[in-house]
C-alpha cells in the first residue's frame, strides 16, 4: 500500500555514497503499473553522476544539513558514517513544487 507516497510509480533516487561522499545517483523508476523498482521487476535504472543538477537542491541539502545529524539520530554520534551505504529518496512534493521546495522521504 502506497497510500502515503503515490509519487512512488515515479521512481525513486538512491543516493550511494562512500563515508560523507556522494559518489553517484541512481533513478530507479519500477515498470508501468508497478510501484516497486527493485531488480528482477522490469524497472528502468538512470545512472547520474554525484553533481547532477536535476537533484542539486536535494544532494545540498541532504549532504550539508541532515547528514550530520544521522548519526546521532541513530544514537551512534562517536561512530564515523559507514564507509559505504546508501539512502533512498522518494519525492513527496505534488506535481508542480518548484525543485527549491521539494520535500523527500528518506
Amino acid at each position: 500500500d502506497q497510500r502515503f507516497c503515490p509519487r512512488i510509480v515515479e521512481g525513486e533516487l538512491r543516493y550511494n555514497c562512500v563515508g560523507a561522499a556522494l559518489v553517484g545517483i541512481i533513478h530507479k523508476k519500477p515498470a508501468d503499473g508497478g510501484i516497486s523498482a527493485v531488480g528482477g521487476t522490469g524497472s528502468f535504472y538512470t545512472y547520474y553522476g554525484p553533481e547532477e543538477v536535476k537533484f542539486k537542491n536535494l544532494s545540498t541539502n541532504f549532504l550539508e544539513r541532515d547528514l550530520p545529524k544521522v548519526m546521532p539520530a541513530l544514537g551512534l554520534a562517536s561512530e564515523p558514517i559507514p564507509l559505504w551505504w546508501t539512502t533512498d529518496f522518494i519525492l513527496a512534493s505534488p506535481v508542480g513544487t518548484p525543485s527549491e521546495e521539494e520535500k523527500w522521504i528518506v
